[in-house]
């Protein structure tokens, strides 16, 4: 009987090592063809509406919060006004407040892409119409440098023929190719804008729902927390949620609408200055400058370059703007909606939007430091919690010359004090 348990404890080992091994191979040595893989794609595109409306309910939590705050205050203060009893059912304040946000905020989106979508499609046709001039005026430039400065007129000489070389056999088949494929890229695009509107559509729903239970949802994770883990565990489980969702949501929240006011302020500074392209510009600085550190310079250098072809010396006046519009981000309006979010150091900001970038792209770029906040937070607890276990200090100094403290007297030292 014994045999027989120890013959099935290895074969259900061996079993399930095989699967774990079939399963490493089929995620990360099959390119985007793995079934695994193939199984969480199919998966995301079915829950997006889903995902969208946690996102979205997430980022309205604060804003229903407060108008559930502010239209209590406002029945409160009509009590004392009218000396009797005003009752509104829970349920009716809670309806309210998410009608009024979801009011307000298609207001303004309506607002938004109704002043911005024509800007737009103005600034990107005009740059189109320009495309030839924009050409002309590098040629003209090109040719200045070249006539100014013989050696590079002679290393251009030189390496003309290859480059015109590679421009017959590789860039232009390569461009005819992009080119019919374009209409199928086209079509492809147009299918994802609608899908996209869909799911959005359908995850301004889930939000609603997800806002008005959003207590009786919490209670219901934290009961099950509760009723898989130990209550200790479970404790420690239910507290590192907290302070990851505070993290995120000063995070996100906080450069979600610092972004926005970098936006309307680069579209007003822009509009001052008669820049080129105003709304254009204005957009690109918003929405790259979501990405921490490395954001307002992915932004600024392509407006940079466009402003540049349109009017070089609003070039310069453009870049001047944009060092003192991120000096007053960085300085004054960043601190004052961020503040300490993070609490990481810059240097491991730049690791984490690296990192982040490296395996999610833009989007990695964004959540990448909150992500690596969370992680340092838990990494700082494991380390204190097991120092504390052994007595030992917390502080960081307090380990640089420990060592030294620890070392064995020198053997003459030792020798000295025998003899006395």
């Amino acid at each position: 009987m014994k045999d027989k348990k120890k013959y099935i404890h290895w074969g259900l080992t061996v079993f399930l090592a095989g699967c774990a091994l079939l399963i490493f191979y089929d995620v990360f040595y099959r390119d985007n063809s793995g079934t695994v893989q193939a199984f969480f794609s199919k998966l995301s595109s079915i829950l997006a509406p889903i995902l969208y409306g946690l996102g979205m309910a997430y980022l309205l939590a604060p804003i229903v919060n407060f108008l559930e705050r502010l239209i209590r205050r406002g029945r409160d203060a009509l009590e004392k006004k009218r000396g009797k009893t005003i009752r509104i059912h829970k349920g009716w304040l809670r309806v309210i407040s998410i009608f009024l946000t979801w009011s307000v905020m298609l207001v303004l989106l309506y607002l938004l892409f109704n002043m911005l979508i024509p800007e737009l499609v103005e600034s990107i046709t005009t740059l189109v119409n320009n495309l030839e001039s924009y050409y002309n005026t590098a040629y003209t430039w090109g040719s200045k440098l070249l006539s100014d400065n013989l050696e590079l007129t002679e290393l251009f000489n030189r390496y003309y023929n290859e480059v015109s070389k590679w421009l017959n056999t590789e860039l232009l088949p390569g461009l005819q190719t992009t080119i019919t494929n374009f209409t199928g890229s086209l079509v492809t695009g147009v299918w994802s804008i609608i899908t996209f509107a869909k799911n959005f559509l359908i995850g301004i729903i889930v939000s609603v729902y997800l806002l008005a239970a959003k207590e009786k949802s919490t209670a219901r994770c934290c009961k099950l927390i509760y009723g898989v883990l130990p209550e200790e565990k479970a404790m420690f489980t239910i507290r590192g949620f907290r302070r990851v969702d505070r993290i995120f949501s000063g995070f996100v929240r906080g450069k979600l609408l610092d972004s926005l006011i970098i936006g309307i302020l680069c579209f007003i500074g822009c509009s001052v200055l008669k820049m080129p392209y105003t709304p254009l510009v204005s957009v690109i600085v918003g929405v790259t400058n979501v990405i921490p550190f490395f954001g307002p310079f992915l932004g600024a250098i392509p407006c940079g370059v466009l402003i540049l072809l349109a009017d070089p010396l609003k070039c310069l006046y453009f870049a001047i703007f944009i060092f003192l519009l991120q000096q007053l981000d960085g300085n004054v309006i960043g601190p004052k909606i961020l503040g300490e979010s993070t609490g990481i150091s810059s240097l491991w900001v730049i690791v984490a939007i690296l990192v982040g970038g490296g395996f999610g792209g833009v989007l990695g770029m964004f959540l990448g430091v909150p992500i690596f906040a969370c992680l340092q937070v838990l990494v700082r607890w494991l380390l204190n919690t097991r120092l504390q276990k052994r007595n030992m200090p917390l502080e960081a100094c307090a380990y640089v010359s420990r060592d030294r403290r620890t070392d064995p007297p020198p053997a003459s030292e030792e020798k000295t004090e025998n003899k006395v």
